[in-house]
């Protein structure tokens, strides 16, 4: 597969500068670039890269100095590269077309135009699946699941049943939707089991990663707002609601029936307490403790999370901890040879 850069510029809406025809077969950073790939940068402190990079064109903003180089000039060179990417990434996904004849599909499933089911995958009854959905080999979708359009479900995710996802959606692979809530009820030292008769409800433009698990909610539903981007490794409890295009990194977890408005980034290892809001537009800094709501536009850190300035003070007073000890043990020290001394002239005097 390759592209002419006046073709690729065409698509990414940039102008070129250089030869126009110079063909593009990939894409790769700048340092890694090789003949034929095509780059981008998005900084003029990187200037010194574009002249060294091996690569056959570059991306570049508008007011960047050019070296001689087959270039592209973009309003935004990430997003265009990122636009770039996607031209040659399509021959990387999965090969299906129509239905395995050793998937398991029940009759009473309906599957739309375009579907295609890999191997030894299983669909359920009351199953629907909208059109151009693939769904890879050993996934198991439970019955009286809805999936839309134009969504592809890499290989062993299991949907359970009655969940709804909405359309253009990606689950990784090992990921499960739907299983049950972690409820208990403790009765006479023994846990007993609460049913968990909900669902989960995947929005539109969803992307879910690798080994994520989603609870299905009580009795409602646990909700991932449109174009929210979940990690891997990810465990989201019963009843949470998750706003729309919210960024949730690797092993974060959120416990139960709690909510997460628009907006909202949650860094590596954030854990969520139960039953709290956290606001619109707020980021939450990696390994950070959330045990009560955090209100809109807040930028939080630390176990517990404080507003990042006062937890950066906080943290490093704490890597002074040391040299405070010393300082008190000696002030401490001090303090005993003056009261000594008092003690010693108060006798000295009567």
């Amino acid at each position: 597969m390759s592209f002419t850069l006046k073709e690729i510029a065409k698509k990414i809406e940039g102008s070129v500068e250089g030869d126009a025809q110079c063909q593009i077969t990939g894409v790769s950073g700048i340092e890694e670039a090789q003949t034929g790939d095509l780059t981008f940068v998005a900084n003029t402190k990187y200037a010194s890269t574009v002249k060294t990079t091996k690569a056959s064109a570059v991306i570049v903003p508008q007011d960047f100095p050019g070296f001689g180089k087959n270039i592209i000039r973009c309003a935004n060179p990430s997003f265009a590269f990122v636009k770039a990417a996607g031209l040659f990434a399509e021959k990387t996904l999965p090969q299906l077309n129509g239905l395995h004849k050793t998937a398991l599909i029940d009759t009473k499933a309906k599957c739309g135009k375009g579907v295609a089911v890999g191997p030894y995958a299983v669909i359920e009854a009351g199953v629907e699946i909208g059109a151009d959905t693939v769904i890879c080999s050993g996934c198991f979708i439970g019955h009286d699941t809805k999936i839309g359009s134009g969504c592809l479900i890499y290989p062993n995710v299991t949907i359970r049943e009655k969940n709804l996802m909405g359309n253009r959606v990606i689950v990784h692979s090992g990921t499960v939707i739907g299983s049950d809530g972690f409820g208990f009820l403790t009765v006479d030292g023994v846990h007993k089991k609460i049913p968990q008769m909900g669902t989960v409800e995947i929005q539109d433009d969803v992307e879910i990663g690798a080994n994520v698990t989603i609870d299905r909610a009580r009795f409602a539903k646990t909700v991932i707002g449109k174009g929210t981007k979940i990690d891997n490794l990810v465990q989201i409890a019963h009843n949470v609601k998750i706003g729309e295009h919210c960024l949730i990194v690797s092993q974060v977890g959120i416990s139960g029936s709690s909510t997460l408005e628009d907006h909202v980034t949650l860094a590596g290892q954030v854990g969520v307490a139960g039953h709290l809001t956290i606001g619109k537009n707020t980021i939450v800094a990696s390994k950070s403790g959330i045990p009560s709501d955090v209100p809109p536009n807040s930028f939080v850190w630390g176990i517990p999370a404080k507003p990042h300035m006062q937890a950066k003070r906080v943290n490093a007073s704490l890597q002074r901890l040391p040299e405070y000890v010393k300082t008190i043990n000696l002030m401490k020290a001090q303090i005993k040879l003056l009261e000594e001394e008092v003690d010693r002239l108060k006798k000295a005097h009567g």
